[in-house]
């Protein structure tokens, strides 16, 4: 999963000198001297931390033996044990299909694809925020998945201590896929604010990830709190950076201005305007 949010997020770095292009009126305002340093800082990041989570130790087989259920927080106790490797596998579709959507936004919508740059460069950095957050976390956060507390046959001791087995905090998985749907959402709803629309597309964006999650904690992946976590991280992620980057409606201007008064006294000066 870090692999390939790390894959996606240099490949659409390719979209940083198109930000400026298009036509179409647009609601954000974005700057590749401020935006380029920012994704730049956060893939630096995502890099940096998914080398160190790579090359974590696991556990050993004494402490995968050692590990009980009641050492676990009553919150998440109930999936310590967790294993279904068919609803995990059932849970990568909508993870997976979910990064096309920010895309199928942008070729569907004739108005989104006039800033296809810009926008590309926004979903670039929202995607790229939720995989530092999650590289940097799982390079710091030692957690047991659910999995590694089961007695399934199916399951190995090194399965159950492996590296990966690990990073369970936090859910990966459902932040990625909440960051695709909630920017879908978000981008839809600026650049369509009369649309009749939008209440279903923010049902459907809340609706997917939630799934994603639900599959994770019953596949064993992820405790009930790291999907929280997960979701939470990807939906501010993915609502926050577009509406950061909106125009402020509220700017000061100045019109240069000159005349002629009352009195037959021409005068000039600047006219000074504040939109509310």
């Amino acid at each position: 999963m870090k692999m390939l949010m790390l894959r996606a997020a240099l490949l659409l770095s390719g979209l940083l000198p198109l930000a400026a292009q298009a036509q179409y009126r647009t609601p954000y305002q974005t700057s590749i001297y401020v935006d380029g340093p920012i994704v730049g800082g956060l893939l630096l990041a995502t890099g940096l931390a998914f080398d160190k989570a790579q090359n974590g130790e696991g556990l050993t087989d004494g402490e995968v033996l050692g590990l009980r259920r009641e050492d676990v927080n009553g919150f998440d106790r109930f999936a310590a044990g967790y294993y279904n490797p068919d609803v995990k596998k059932a849970s990568d579709y909508p993870f997976y299909g979910s990064f096309a959507a920010p895309a199928a936004l942008i070729l569907a919508d004739s108005k989104v694809r006039d800033k296809a740059g810009q926008v590309g460069v926004l979903y670039l950095e929202a995607i790229s925020l939720t995989g530092a957050l999650f590289t940097l976390s799982t390079a710091t956060v030692e957690r047991s998945r659910p999995l590694a507390y089961s007695n399934d046959p199916r399951l190995t001791l090194s399965q159950r201590g492996n590296n990966n087995a690990n990073n369970s905090f936090f859910a990966g998985h459902t932040a990625a896929t909440a960051t695709n749907t909630f920017f879908f959402a978000k981008v839809f709803h600026d650049f369509h604010p009369e649309s009749a629309a939008r209440p279903f597309v923010w049902t459907a964006a809340a609706a997917i990830p939630a799934a994603v999650g639900y599959m994770r904690l019953k596949a064993g992946k992820h405790f009930l709190s790291d999907n929280l976590v997960g979701y939470a991280v990807g939906a501010a992620s993915g609502i926050l950076v577009p509406q950061l980057h909106k125009k402020r409606r509220g700017g000061v201007s100045m019109v240069p201005m000159q005349g002629i008064n009352v009195n037959g006294y021409s005068y000039g000066g600047l006219l000074l305007t504040k939109r509310l």
